[in-house]
């Protein structure tokens, strides 16, 4: 490969035996000193490329030149400082570079007839040697003369006349034997007879080294050889005048020739010396940013074990002051939130929190981690990183109720009084039909292509299916693709696969509240993505017609809030059919909240998991993808899943409807981590594929069995005279048991909530679901006709005797504030009276922790400016 049309090339690396190779044609003291003659070494670098390639060393002449000039920089580097390269190690050229570098010939200017040369002040033959060295050998072609150095060489300056009026030849001037001319020749030999030596002795023909690489005689030389030699026709006159024109020109030129080496040497030192400077301060600059880095890291480490340390003075103030029967969730009041602290901490890697104390102060209110709940006995684990910890201790009243639903799980053979779940929202109606349908011969194919790598996005034949599948039941105006399906293990995933690629850590997602809180664990874990919330309330006011109606006048107070606390928020959350509401988005309430979105650049993540988990033929469901036309299609993702509507969550299968290829792209690299095995996917496959079976059989009876199961549950709670939510999808009824709350207090709420679980019955508060008003539970009636009859009666016990406690309570209100300390109050009032005063006690102390937390807040935000301006 050729590369001499290429100019300036730089950045290439030379293997050592290379380098010897350079260094062996470099240090070559014919090639030294050509170099220190001539004005510009461009074409001995030339040559010395050719000899490489010759060799199988492709170089180009600049990068032979950038080569040495490196080396030569290295070189004095090390001389002048008196120390070794960095590293401490011998740099293994310099006894090379030393050697060439100071037994440089010293050379000599003076005039050479009507020019200067640089003449070698060196022993005879070492001129011709250096010729036969490296142009015959090394160089197989021809010397090339350098246009600029030959008009140095040749040219001739004596004055302006000199230059602007040509001397004419001396056939032209002088005729031979006329008197005149001898009479002239005769006064000059006279006057020379005085004259110097010069005048007198001929003068030798010299070979000098050009800067071009020439060794043969200068053009003055030759004009000097034939001045020696006598000539018929030219007389003695001609040649003086010749002589003293070469001895007037001498010095201009000489002296021009001279400042212009000087200089060049001047500046080439002066630009070696900058350079040296650059790259020590290069090194000095390095130097200090890996120490602020090293700083850093250190400060961070320090910052970090002060908050656990503080987190663990908190929990331990707060169990002693809820000791007793009280459980350590109601260890966190509602205006002391851990979870901004969370933010703040596990935020600092996305460049922190750099809001003011006012806005931090203000998103308590906003971003409020669900239930979040730190166990009894909580110490920071050296194993793990702070985000390791605070994973660790992710728990809210749900984790530990299914926790202790697992441990005492009830059944109706071997444990009839073990808790019955009305918690967990799964479809326990369908067992039959579903085990059946799963288990016939279609279903069981085992192929190689089912147990080898798939497409991360899913086998092509499942998300063809799925594909047909959401055309037909979200009545979509034209066909979906399958290239716009992506399958992952559960919805779960989506959300956390959806929350990572479209927000950055420290970025929040919009969604009305209350809502299922399992999407903040979700969206929080992997992407470090807050949420903000639009609260909902029981209360119809303004354009509301429904308890809980989620209208774009919430959304865009939220919206608003969020900006003016400084969080950026990416996109909106919308569950249709809404869990735990239950209720169903119209077709122009959908509208609305699209075009929303769409008017703040939001994008949109419809969850519609219980699509087909619609009961009563009363109410209609709309999907998103049934619309004629979606406002912002590029921002609008659809998801679902067949654990609710066909009552299998065990089975993890979650499928992205979405028509953005780059946030398919994005989502299905994270498929590697979330994927679906291949015989669970042709079992979906199949199960989609039978529609005859899901419309005739299986919706038919699941419709069926879910509207008898909710007509029972409501009933029961239209005997006991509580206020619910009626709807007519999803498995769950949204119940309102503020009447039996001593105060409106989230603390009261998880009081109730324990008394449930303590008699054997699982159910779900508020807290749960970040509803902003005390006293509503969630309960799932998707459950058999027995379980259903007992649970109930559990919770008929729990709330009688809750209303005899209140009213028992009421009346001896004023006994105890006649008689102070009198015990006859029973056992609960004494420990809501403890709960009470132990709250008040501590309460001073979580004013200082909680202080000294935001001095350690504001310490981090300090550190991470500081070092950022360090840095800069």
């Amino acid at each position: 490969m050729d590369f001499r049309g290429k100019k300036y090339e730089r950045g290439s690396n030379w293997s050592d035996p290379e380098v010897v190779e350079l260094l062996q044609l470099w240090a070559d003291e014919s090639v030294q000193l050509e170099l220190e003659s001539c004005l510009r070494n461009q074409h001995v670098f030339n040559r010395i490329a050719e000899v490489l390639r010759e060799k199988g060393i492709h170089r180009t002449g600049d990068q032979c030149r950038e080569k040495i000039k490196k080396m030569k920089l290295e070189y004095r580097r090390i001389k002048d400082n008196s120390k070794a390269p960095r590293g401490g190690r011998t740099w293994k050229f310099y006894d090379v570079m030393d050697r060439v570098l100071n037994s440089r010939p010293a050379l000599a200017y003076g005039p050479m007839g009507g020019g200067v040369m640089a003449t070698q002040v060196l022993p005879g033959g070492l001129v011709d040697g250096y010729h036969h060295q490296f142009a015959a050998p090394a160089l197989p072609f021809g010397h090339s003369q350098h246009p600029e150095l030959m008009e140095i060489k040749c040219e001739e300056v004596n004055s302006d006349e000199d230059c602007l009026t040509p001397e004419p030849s001396a056939a032209v001037s002088y005729q031979q034997g006329c008197p005149e001319e001898h009479e002239m020749e005769r006064a000059f030999l006279e006057r020379a007879q005085n004259d110097s030596p010069i005048s007198r002795v001929e003068i030798p023909i010299e070979s000098s080294v050009s800067p071009s690489g020439f060794s043969e005689p200068s053009m003055a030389n030759s004009s000097r050889m034939q001045n020696a030699v006598p000539r018929h026709g030219f007389s003695a006159l001609h040649r003086l005048r010749k002589k003293r024109k070469g001895q007037r020109a001498k010095d201009p030129l000489d002296d021009l020739l001279l400042k212009t080496l000087t200089s060049q040497r001047a500046m080439e030192e002066r630009f070696l010396q900058m350079e040296e400077r650059r790259f020590q301060r290069d090194l000095d600059v390095e130097e200090r940013r890996m120490q602020l880095e090293q700083r850093r890291f250190e400060l961070e480490r320090e910052h970090e074990f002060r908050m656990f340390n503080v987190f663990a003075q908190m929990l331990s103030i707060l169990k002693q002051s809820h000791g007793g029967g009280a459980s350590p969730s109601l260890a966190m009041p509602r205006g002391l939130d851990f979870s901004q602290t969370l933010w703040e901490l596990m935020g600092r890697e996305g460049g922190g929190d750099q809001r003011g104390p006012r806005a931090r102060g203000l998103a308590r209110s906003r971003g409020d981690m669900c239930g979040f709940c730190p166990p009894e006995g909580f110490r920071r684990s050296p194993y793990l990183s702070a985000r390791g910890n605070v994973a660790n201790i992710f728990r809210g009243s749900d984790e530990e109720g299914y926790k202790a639903y697992h441990a005492d799980k009830y059944d109706e053979d071997t444990n009839p009084n073990g808790i019955i779940n009305f918690g967990t929202s799964e479809n326990k109606l369908c067992f039959d039909l579903m085990s059946k349908r799963l288990t016939q011969t279609d279903m069981n194919l085992m192929e190689p292509l089912l147990l080898q790598y798939p497409d991360w996005k899913g086998h092509m034949f499942l998300r063809e299916e799925v594909a047909r599948f959401l055309t037909y039941y979200c009545k979509a105006p034209a066909p979906l693709k399958a290239e716009n399906v992506i399958v992952l293990n559960g919805c779960g995933s989506l959300f956390s696969a959806l929350a990572t690629v479209l927000c950055d850590p420290g970025e929040a997602v919009l969604i009305a509240t209350p809502f299922y809180g399992g999407i903040t664990q979700s969206v929080f874990l992997y992407g470090n993505v807050k949420l903000v919330y639009a609260y909902l309330d029981s209360k119809i006011t303004g354009t509301s017609t429904r308890p809980f109606q989620l209208t774009v006048e919430k959304l865009e107070k939220a919206l608003q809030d969020a900006l003016a606390e400084g969080v950026t928020v990416r996109a909106l959350i919308l569950l249709n059919p809404q869990n735990p509401l239950g209720d169903i988005y119209s077709l122009s309430e959908l509208r609305d909240y699209l075009e929303f979105a769409k008017r703040h650049e939001l994008h949109v993540i419809v969850d519609e998991i219980y699509m087909l988990s619609v009961f009563d033929e009363s109410a209609t469901f709309h999907s998103v993808l049934g619309m004629d036309r979606l406002p912002d299609p590029q921002r609008t993702h659809v998801m679902w899943g067949i654990s609710k509507d066909f009552a299998v969550s065990g089975i993890r299968f979650g499928t992205l409807y979405t028509e953005n290829q780059d946030v398919a792209n994005a989502v299905a690299s994270l498929c590697y981590f979330h994927g679906v095995c291949g015989p669970v996917q042709h079992k979906v496959a199949q199960l989609l594929r039978d529609r005859e079976w899901i419309n005739q059989v299986y919706l038919r009876a699941n419709h069926a069995r879910l509207k008898a199961a909710h007509t029972y549950v409501t009933d029961e709670l239209k005997t006991l005279g509580v206020p619910f939510l009626n709807r007519n999808a999803g498995f769950f009824v949204w119940i309102d048991f503020r009447k039996y709350l001593r105060t409106g207090t989230f603390e009261e709420e998880m009081l109730l909530w324990r008394r449930f679980l303590d008699n054997k019955v699982l159910l779900s508060c508020g807290k749960a679901f970040e509803c902003s008003e005390p006293g509503w539970f969630r309960i799932i009636f998707a459950d058999k006709t027995h379980r259903l009859q007992l649970g109930m009666q559990r919770i008929r016990k729990v709330l009688e005797e809750r209303e005899q406690e209140i009213l028992s309570e009421e009346k001896e209100q004023p006994c105890q504030s006649d008689q102070d300390g009198k015990a006859d109050s029973t056992d609960e009032v004494i420990i809501v009276s403890h709960h009470q005063e132990s709250s008040c006690a501590g309460s001073s102390n979580l004013s200082d922790l909680i202080g000294l937390l935001q001095q350690q807040m504001r310490s981090s935000d300090w550190l991470q400016k500081n070092t950022a301006e360090q840095l800069a």
